[in-house]
């Protein structure tokens, strides 16, 4: 058991476990953003577009053939839902891109040159004394 418990200490500690827990919480928070944005935002203005219509109280109700209550297939739901997932996947990308990009700039960034060994330096020193002779 004591083997086992400094096993999962030593994985749960690790710095890409911390990193993905703090992606999963970011990540979480970030998802809740974007469907307020697309809930109460978005959805609204569209809604407008289509002359007042509610894209999320939409829904189809179909009798049920047991003879019980009619079901509901909210299919508004499921559109505004469709609508997050394509904000999310958008912003993500988005996301990605730019990190991509500032990391390819960090890449192609000239390295300063190296500083001169010290046998380079006696023989510039040789160089520039001959050079004044």
């Amino acid at each position: 058991m004591k083997g086992f418990m400094k096993e999962f200490k030593e994985f749960a500690l690790k710095g890409n476990v911390m990193d993905m827990a703090v992606g999963v919480i970011i990540g979480g928070a970030f998802g809740t953003i974007v469907k307020s944005l697309v809930d109460d935002i978005i959805m609204p203005l569209l809604g407008i577009i289509l002359s007042g219509v509610n894209i999320a109280d939409l829904a189809v109700t179909v009798p049920n053939p047991l003879g019980g209550e009619p079901v509901a297939l909210a299919y508004g739901l499921f559109l505004q839902n469709i609508v997050n997932f394509f904000f999310i996947a958008l912003s993500v990308f988005m996301l990605v891109k730019a990190m991509n990009k500032a990391k390819k700039k960090e890449e192609e960034a000239p390295a300063a040159p190296p500083e001169p060994t010290k046998e380079e330096v006696l023989l510039t020193e040789i160089r520039d004394a001959l050079v004044n002779k």
